[in-house]
């Protein structure tokens, strides 16, 4: 996937998932937390499971390697289970408009981890726009009266499930080259029935007909094709630059709480959205160039015969792109503008 397409992918995907935050908002107060968390990723897993089944005509193997089962793995009980919790208990006790802005976090704490611990590279700019994007949680995250900002707890749990989901967008990237639809059916699937399994044994019940296929029509469209979309923009981004752009999420969801639902939007709501603003702004225009090696690498994943995929093939091909097929890289050292994607993966 181009540079275009990835980023446009991530602005989709942060597009269904902001506006996803304020109709969870309002689910609340009609559905126990726990249970509306797994019935968003239900919701997820069965809508995209049954895409996935008509796509292939049936079940269809995943073509993931035996390794990449336990990034999955991990991704799932950290984004798919406890991260939705963690966010459904803060919206208990803080506003949609407060906690839309609060997820911005993810995109920091997503951006520390692929440079501490995965490595990707980073410059001033893109440090820079983190500083502005925390210095807004911080403004949103301070003690206060009034419904815009709510407890200081909630504003706690808000920030716990942006930690699960950085977690778990790093541990997504090491999968990322496989079939999107099937990691985020699966997450779904299997987030959704923990959750639903935890709810029912705390004592909660289902709610009406009409409140169920709501939460998990918000679940399908604001958590699965979300999920789809943001796998994607991983393979072309990498972590950190796709949790920027996904970063304009929470602007999207506090507009949608401030302007449809008429929530109260204190002076502090909008010093904090001036300053993860300016954060994206500078994000959104990074510019990354510098002279750098590939190393010998052997993959499978669609593409097209760009400048990093010159190989022959050992099968007959009809000359359709983009195609699948397993192929090896050679070692090729050059300079063009790139993202930490799936073939841009080096040290600076």
């Amino acid at each position: 996937m181009s540079g275009r397409r990835s980023i446009a992918a991530a602005l989709a995907a942060a597009l269904l998932f902001g506006c996803s935050t304020p109709f969870a908002k309002r689910l609340v107060g009609d559905v126990h937390p726990v249970l509306l968390a797994g019935l968003l990723y239900l919701g997820s897993g069965v809508g995209l499971w049954s895409v996935r089944l008509l796509r292939d005509r049936g079940f269809a193997a995943t073509g993931m390697a035996a390794s990449d089962w336990w990034w999955l793995g991990g991704a799932i009980a950290l984004g798919g289970v406890l991260g939705p919790l963690l966010l459904m208990i803060g919206l208990t006790r803080t506003s949609a408009a407060s906690a839309s802005l609060l997820l911005n976090l993810e995109a920091v704490l997503t951006a520390l981890l692929a440079w501490i611990v995965f490595r990707e590279g980073a410059d001033r700019r893109i440090v820079l726009g983190m500083s502005l994007i925390v210095a807004g949680g911080v403004v949103l995250a301070l003690p206060r009266n009034g419904m815009a900002g709510g407890s200081l707890r909630g504003s706690a749990a808000v920030a716990g499930a942006c930690l699960c989901w950085a977690l778990d967008n790093n541990l997504t990237r090491k999968v990322a080259a496989s079939d999107a639809l099937f990691i985020a059916a699966a997450k779904g699937l299997v987030a959704g029935s923990v959750n639903l399994l935890v709810a029912l044994m705390l004592g909660a019940r289902l709610p009406v007909p009409v409140r169920l296929a709501e939460a998990m029509t918000v679940g399908l469209l604001g958590y699965g094709l979300s999920l789809v979309l943001f796998v994607q923009a991983l393979r072309g981004l990498g972590s950190a630059r796709t949790g920027a752009y996904f970063s304009t999420a929470p602007f999207l969801g506090a507009l949608l709480a401030v302007t449809a639902f008429h929530e109260t939007a204190s002076p502090e709501l909008w010093v904090a959205a001036a300053l993860m603003a300016a954060g994206v702004w500078l994000h959104l225009t990074e510019r990354h160039e510098h002279p750098h090696t590939h190393e010998p690498m052997l993959h499978t994943h669609a593409h097209v015969h760009d400048e990093h995929h010159r190989h022959r093939h050992e099968f007959p091909w009809d000359g359709r792109e983009p195609h699948v097929h397993p192929h090896r890289h050679a070692v090729l050292t050059h300079s063009h503008p790139h993202y930490p994607d799936l073939h841009h993966r080096h040290r600076h």
